[in-house]
């Protein structure tokens, strides 16, 4: 058996296991068709606390303008800046937000308009949040002990600081999108005011802008004058000193720089074109003495000098010369042989060229010596002059050294001050250019219709509101929904057989005409109904209306008794509930005359000792019942009643309050013997028992019953208090048939069955239950 603590939707069947969806759509419309009353009053009711706040409410209306922060207006008066960052261009839009919320400018605003005097803006109409508020600022200020009172100019400038501070509350400023436009909009229950202090606004903005500019740049021109003053004595203080300093020192300078060190660098220069011709003349000389050196052949063979590097033209002619003879001499010598007298006398003009070159290689040679030792002499001696001079600058080194920290720092402050002369001349040139960096892109107009309260957005959101209270009360109705609603509820929580509903009486639904025999509706059925109606007319319910649901729902019940106890000619059937109020009198009395009008033999008990309400039900109370004929005071036969138009035997009980253990009269022997001899004249005994629970009679009476029929009321009784009534009464719950919803509500029925259920299908049915009571019969009932 499926067991649940908690019942969401137990009016709502689960849905089937292999379902893949994880909102069951037909479950949750359930729902909201069934709480559609609830959600219906909650959003009703916040529509009327929103119409009421409407009503209540004064108009606020609001002016708007939008302030263009544009930096190109200054492009014609200051340098162009480089580009900014975004991240500099949201700083700077944040901070003109800022300032227009600021109290400085909010006090400008009010001495500009003079609103410090302005009952609007001090004393503003107050809704109901402030009238409270205000009464409890006034309790308190009684309740406190005053102070001594305020002068004249502490009292003024309270009213205008209270102004400011009332300017700041209904002031709203933001960046519009991501651009450099920023909307001020003012908020008063006067268009006029608004429109005016939204515009005064913009101008005190403005006018901010241009003063913090001026009054920045004025200060920056002071400060820069003072420090332009400071700097021009300190460089000339600075320049005096290096003067003094080379004086003192002899660091006499040309052209900004030492004699010394220009000397110096002459005397460099020459060493270096002095040791480069000594060079050149070295090699000169070092080249012909080598060839002088190997003798005259040997000369004239490697005399074989460029013109480039001596002028001395015989040498060349003289070895052109020697080649020509040289050539002639050994063709001879080849064709004639050595011995011709021409070869000899080339060979002796030869000779003679030889000598003749060899004595000029020897004369160039002591030329290029001579030159070699005169550039080595001016070398020697352009070196003695440096060492001779580098000795005497060595001696200034440290003079040097403190006049280069002199000069350097003369030079820094001649630099700094002209800087600072330069943006000195930049901030006087940008006092003369009043203009600021913002403009008004939008003028402040007057509001032609409040801006609050806004109807269309209260009454939306009073509905949204009351949409979500409504779900919310209907999540906390449908936590707390513990009741038996629907046949599934029965079959999935107790795993019993259900047999039907018994409709409220009293509470017809329209299509049940049947229940209704006159205007005033037939009593409800209950254990004791307050009108005092008879007996005879609460149980022949079931008769004037057989084609009802009530009777179609007694039906089943026989039908499952006759299944169960299919064979068997005499048949105990008790009639149980698990709480007392849940009908099981009027539903046993029912039952019985169902049965007794289908020809049966029938004869119903009342076995409710402590609360006989079938006997109370009777016209005339009777003289002896049930105990007396358990005991054997008198013939059960004689305490029976019968009902002349069903034929229904009743055996009532008379009420005796000193009759305390009814359980062991309903187990006793005499009990025993009359149900004996009961089951033997009767084909049906219908007893009406005691509720479940703690009262024990109907467990004492279960061994003589053949089945029962356990009744509980729709909507009202717990279902885990019945789970667990019938679950620890083992004896009971195998012989019940089955269960029926009694009292139950048929017009709201079908609100909590899913899409598939049967009862949302039963105004299908109509035809087959609807039938009208007999126009004799409701003259008579009336």
């Amino acid at each position: 058996m499926n067991q649940r603590n908690l019942t969401l939707h137990s009016t709502v069947p689960k849905a089937s296991d292999d379902s893949d969806s994880f909102i069951d759509i037909d479950r949750l419309i359930a729902i909201l068709f069934r709480r559609a009353g609830s959600i219906a009053l909650c959003v009703v009711a916040f529509v009327a606390l929103a119409a009421i706040y409407l009503i209540l409410s004064t108009p606020v209306y609001t002016s708007l303008t939008q302030i263009l922060l544009d930096d190109s207006m200054t492009k014609y008066a200051e340098d162009e800046a480089p580009a900014a960052s975004s991240q500099q261009v949201d700083m700077q839009i944040a901070s003109a937000v800022e300032i227009l919320k600021s109290n400085e400018l909010a006090l400008a605003v009010v001495d500009a308009q003079n609103l410090s005097e302005n009952d609007t803006i001090l004393d503003p109409g107050q809704g109901p949040v402030e009238l409270v508020k205000s009464g409890v600022k006034l309790i308190a200020s009684a309740l406190t002990p005053g102070g001594p009172p305020a002068s004249e100019e502490n009292a003024r400038n309270g009213r205008r600081q209270k102004a400011a501070a009332m300017l700041q509350q209904a002031l709203s400023v933001e960046r519009v999108s991501r651009s450099s436009v920023i909307a001020v909009a003012f908020r008063s229950t006067d268009q006029m005011l608004a429109a005016r202090v939204t515009k005064a606004y913009a101008d005190a903005y403005l006018n901010d802008q241009l003063n913090a500019n001026f009054d920045a740049t004025e200060r920056a021109s002071v400060w820069l004058q003072e420090r332009l003053a400071d700097l021009r004595d300190r460089s000339q203080q600075a320049a005096l000193e290096v003067a003094k300093f080379k004086t003192e020192n002899g660091l006499t300078s040309a052209n900004g720089e030492l004699m010394s060190e220009q000397q110096l660098a002459d005397l460099n220069k020459q060493l270096i074109v002095a040791q480069a011709d000594a060079a050149s003349a070295s090699a000169r000389y070092n080249q012909f003495k080598s060839i002088v050196d190997q003798g005259p052949e040997g000369a004239v063979n490697n005399a074989a000098i460029s013109s480039g590097q001596t002028d001395n033209s015989v040498i060349q002619d003289l070895r052109t010369r020697y080649i020509g003879v040289t050539r002639r001499e050994q063709e001879i010598t080849t064709n004639f042989g050595a011995d011709h007298p021409q070869a000899v006398q080339l060979r002796t003009e030869k000779e003679d060229l030889t000598r003749q070159i060899f004595q000029e290689l020897q004369q160039l040679t002591s030329s290029y010596r001579n030159e070699f030792e005169v550039a080595k002499s001016r070398q020697e001696s352009l070196q003695e002059n440096i060492r001779h001079l580098t000795g005497k600058n060595s001696e200034s080194d440290k003079s040097i050294v403190k006049l280069n920290d002199l000069e350097q720092r003369a030079t820094a402050l001649k630099t700094l001050y002209e800087a600072y002369l330069g943006r000195y001349e930049e901030a006087a040139q940008q006092q003369s250019f009043p203009i600021a960096k913002a403009r008004v892109i939008s003028e402040a107009g007057i509001p032609t219709s409040p801006s609050s309260p806004k109807k269309t957005m209260t009454l939306g959101l009073a509905i949204v509101l009351g949409l979500m209270a409504g779900g919310a009360l209907t999540a906390f109705q449908e936590f707390r929904e513990r009741f038996f609603r629907v046949e599934g509820d029965v079959r999935s929580i107790l795993g019993l057989k259900f047999l039907g509903y018994l409709p409220l009486v009293g509470k017809l639904p329209k299509e049940r005409k049947v229940f209704q025999p006159r205007k005033t509706p037939l009593p409800q059925p209950a254990e004791v109904p307050e009108d005092g109606a008879s007996f005879e007319r609460i149980m022949r319910i079931v008769l004037e209306a057989p084609r009802s649901v009530f009777a179609e729902t007694l039906r089943n019940a026989k039908l499952a008794s006759d299944v169960m106890f299919q064979g068997k000619s005499d048949r105990v059937i008790g009639v149980v509930s698990a709480l007392p109020g849940e009908g099981k009198s009027t539903t046993a009395a029912n039952f019985a005359a169902l049965l007794a009008s289908s020809g049966k033999r029938t004869l119903l008990i009342d076995a409710d000792l402590r609360n006989p309400g079938l006997t109370r039900m009777l016209k005339t109370p009777p003289q002896h019942g049930l105990v007396e004929a358990v005991l054997g005071d008198v013939p059960w036969a004689s305490a029976v009643r019968v009902d002349s138009r069903t034929k229904l035997a009743i055996l009532p009980v008379v009420s005796n309050d000193n009759l305390m253990h009814t359980s062991e009269l309903l187990a006793s022997q005499g009990m025993f013997n009359l149900m004996e001899n009961a089951r033997k004249m009767f084909d049906y005994i219908v007893v009406d028992l005691a509720p479940l629970g703690p009262v024990i009679d109907a467990k004492a009476f279960a061994p003589q019953v053949d089945g029962f029929l356990f009744v509980t009321e729709w909507g009202q009784t717990p279902t885990n208090m019945v789970r667990d009534i019938v679950n620890a009464e083992p004896q009971i719950k195998q012989k019940i048939l089955g269960v029926i919803l009694n009292k139950t509500d048929m017009t709201e029925l079908a609100k909590f069955s899913n899409f598939g259920g049967t009862e949302r299908y039963h105004h299908k049915y109509v035809s087959y239950y609807t039938e009208e009571l007999p126009p004799k019969r409701q003259s008579a009932e009336a």
